[in-house]
């Protein structure tokens, strides 16, 4: 298995998209990134520009 990290330009416009396409937040995050699982369970990271 791997871990994406998926740079996004604004978190708060990108979590509501992959929350609404099956994704879950998951504990751990840091001030540039949070964690998150795709449906089947593929821990993933959305990180932008702090």
């Amino acid at each position: 298995m791997f871990h994406l990290d998926i740079r996004v330009a604004d978190i708060d416009e990108a979590e509501p998209k992959v929350l609404e396409i099956g994704a879950r937040r998951l504990p751990g995050e840091g001030g540039d990134f949070r964690v998150y699982a795709d449906p089947v369970g593929h821990p993933f990271c959305l990180v932008w520009d702090a």
